[in-house]
């Protein structure tokens, strides 16, 4: 067990060292000098950035600077000190005892950056980890020098690095995607007329713990199960809904992989006594959203906007005769489930300006377009694929075909 968990850890620091040269790529392109991460208690607090920076929590305030020269310098509470060391990402960890105003101010002094970015943003809550009393406090101690007036959101430096997925990335996510659709396939032998929601979850929970795996966000709704019509859908958790005959089942569900996820649906028909096959409004309905995913598949490359892909779905859809899906069409995945800063979205307001970001080579998107086969249930698949120079590649096995059970 301890040589393994070993192995696991000398992998995350390579992984970790990877990403932080990577953003010092970035900040070049961005003409961004410094990117200060600046945080206290994060375990309770937690700045997202964190795990790709050090994968470690600190108590007191502490900042996390990365240049883009590629230097990196953590300043912690001395207690701190050996935890960060042992990180093996930080080359430079000075501790303080009093407080951290000498040494930041001492930093900055020394580095002098004319741009300075700081995780706070309107859009994407993974660049928003600052929260609003640390950035008083971080004015005060700079009070008096001209560094206070040089911060920029670093939406765009985090949106890159943690869009741009390095092939150790994918082989992750690519690897809980092949999991997923496993437990998937055994689900499938066990599934019969007269289980609940909640025992359906309860299959999937007791194959996901047998691999020594755990979920990719919260436990009380992955696995998600909807069945039927008069389902409470996805984000509502399973209930004790028995699935019926003529019901249409969906699954939610993803795994975490060496700390990357993945986040599939599927979709199932219950054959009613007599029936061979699924009726046709159901497999039309099955059909209409197989062929609304790979569509957007097909149109999906980089320099394409998130709304554009989002309305090729979305129109399919509508024009098969269908409500439009009351969702964006994909988000992007990695060390979340909801990962990155664009969105295969329409122009909402909640999605802020998220479908306007232009698509990027490297960045990895669920597909995940749905609707309402009435009397029946919801038809969705969801797909996870890679964003190549030309194109895309699927790294879960795409569901062709409707799942029947009788």
């Amino acid at each position: 067990m301890d040589s393994g968990q070993n192995r696991e850890g000398q992998g995350d620091i390579v992984f970790r060292r990877e990403k932080l040269d990577q953003a010092s790529a970035i900040m070049n392109e961005l003409d961004l000098d410094l990117w200060l991460t600046f945080v206290r208690e994060s375990e309770t607090t937690k700045d997202p950035s964190l795990d790709v920076l050090v994968g470690a929590n600190v108590t007191w305030q502490s900042a996390f600077m990365v240049t883009r020269q590629g230097r990196r310098v953590a300043i912690v509470g001395s207690l701190d000190k050996t935890r960060i060391e042992r990180s093996g990402t930080f080359p430079e960890v000075r501790g303080y005892v009093g407080g951290i105003s000498s040494e930041l101010l001492s930093m900055l002094g020394e580095l002098d950056p004319a741009r300075i970015a700081l995780n706070y943003s309107l859009d994407t809550e993974l660049a928003d980890g600052l929260t609003h009393g640390m950035y008083l406090l971080l004015q005060n101690i700079l009070k008096g020098t001209p560094y206070g007036e040089r911060f920029v959101s670093s939406e765009r430096l985090v949106a890159a690095l943690r869009g741009r997925k390095t092939p150790s990335e994918v082989d992750r996510i690519r690897r809980a995607c092949q999991a997923t659709v496993a437990i998937f396939g055994e689900l499938t032998e066990r599934l019969k007329v007269g289980l609940t929601e909640k025992q359906v979850a309860a299959i999937i929970t007791e194959r996901m713990e047998s691999r020594g795996l755990e979920p990719a966000w919260e436990a009380i709704q992955c696995p998600a199960v909807f069945t039927g019509p008069g389902s409470a859908g996805a984000h509502a958790g399973p209930t004790d809904t028995p699935i019926e005959s003529g019901h249409i089942m969906n699954v939610d569900f993803g795994v975490k992989v060496d700390g990357y996820c993945s986040d599939l649906q599927r979709t199932w028909y219950f054959r009613r006594k007599g029936e061979d096959k699924a009726p046709k409004e159901v497999q039309r309905g099955f059909d209409t959203i197989r062929d609304a995913v790979h569509k957007a598949a097909d149109a999906l490359r980089p320099g394409k906007m998130g709304w554009e892909i989002d309305a090729i779905a979305r129109s399919h859809i509508v024009e098969a005769g269908y409500e439009e899906y009351p969702h964006a069409l994909g988000h992007q995945v990695g060390r979340v489930a909801h990962d990155g800063r664009a969105l295969l979205c329409p122009h909402w307001e909640r999605y802020g300006d998220r479908g306007d970001q232009p698509i990027e080579e490297g960045q990895v998107y669920t597909i995940e377009p749905r609707l309402t086969v009435p009397g029946f249930g919801i038809a969705t698949i969801e797909e996870i694929v890679w964003v190549r120079s030309d194109g895309v590649e699927f790294l879960s096995d795409p569901q062709m075909e409707l799942i029947e059970v009788g």
